[in-house]
């Protein structure tokens, strides 16, 4: 029995060769058009938030120009990373009401928040940038010269900036490590979508005052630390533990965080020979021993965290 010319010879449907293939896949919308819509939602209330905060273009210049020159309090770093991550978490509950996901799904689910993979990367954090610094000061590049807070004082300030950094911790790796990474790993595949988004990571520091090349490509290998964190156990709260306790230990000992100087640090300490060993004004994320504290970590946490928990979506 053969099929009539008719059925044979049927003209193509509008579907298959028009715009909707663009567009849709066999798993609905194409994860790079979600990526796209969820860059210009975070784009557009992050802007507006902070053309409303500075009053304007005009104030918002001048904002950035100070923001050079002088360092931050806790309560302003925190008041931003805290507004910055509502925003990121509202755009990531509507593309999840889109792709019909739990918020858990991306990466932060809130019940194991302050568990044992914070504390253990909150241990490593604080490991690493002390190792840094130890080898530095065996190196004669580095030393601390006094305590800079006292009593209460000093008890406020460990808290404030411990609250601080939880706050630009759980921003930063949400941004990138969150929704991008989760929907970019569904269209190329996790590790591939690791180094695109480490990659970006590295070039925005790169725009950081003082910023060296050694600088750039350690916050490259920063992303793919946390990233490996986020891989073997599922979520980022290892991630996030390990950047608070990171930069919390930076202005515990009193030097620059990614060239933001420190401000009510415990210690006050200095810097003595070349960038290439102590960072400079830049800070030990631009020293040349850091990026050997990144492997170290790596190896150890590989060590103990063997298996794959990473929850990998669908293709689409």
């Amino acid at each position: 029995m053969t099929l009539s010319t008719a059925e044979s010879f049927h003209e193509p449907s509008h579907g298959a060769f028009g715009l909707k293939p663009i567009f849709v896949g066999p798993n609905g919308l194409r994860a790079g058009w979600r990526l796209l819509i969820f860059v210009v939602l975070v784009g557009v209330l992050l802007s507006s938030f902070l053309l409303i905060r500075n009053g304007g273009p005009q104030g918002l210049r001048e904002a950035q120009k100070r923001a050079g020159q002088t360092a931050p309090t806790p309560l302003l770093l925190g008041g931003s990373e805290a507004i910055a991550f509502m925003i990121l978490c509202v755009v990531t509950l509507i593309m999840g009401k889109i792709e019909h996901r739990k918020f858990s799904e991306y990466g932060l689910p809130l019940r194991q928040g302050l568990r044992k993979d914070f504390w253990v990367g909150s241990l490593l954090g604080f490991s690493a940038i002390t190792g840094t610094l130890l080898i530095m000061f065996l190196l004669r590049g580095f030393r601390i010269t006094s305590l800079a807070l006292h009593g209460t004082a000093l008890v406020s300030a460990l808290v404030a900036w411990g609250v601080a950094f939880l706050l630009a911790g759980l921003f930063e790796e949400f941004l990138l490590r969150g929704y991008l990474q989760y929907t970019l790993g569904s269209g190329i595949g996790f590790w591939p979508a690791a180094f695109v988004l480490s990659g970006v990571f590295a070039v925005g520091h790169a725009f950081n005052p003082n910023e060296t090349g050694v600088g750039a490509v350690a916050t490259g290998l920063f992303g793919l630390l946390l990233c490996l964190f986020l891989r073997r156990t599922g979520n980022l709260w290892c991630a996030v533990g390990f950047h608070m306790a990171y930069d919390w230990g930076q202005t515990f000992y009193g030097v620059p965080d990614s060239g933001m100087l420190p401000y009510h640090n415990t210690f006050s300490s200095a810097f003595n020979g070349p960038i290439w060993l102590t960072g400079g004004m830049v800070g030990p994320e631009a020293s040349v021993l850091t990026p050997i504290a990144l492997l170290v970590v790596a190896l150890v946490f590989s060590h103990y965290y063997r298996d794959n928990r990473y929850q990998m979506p669908k293709p689409r």
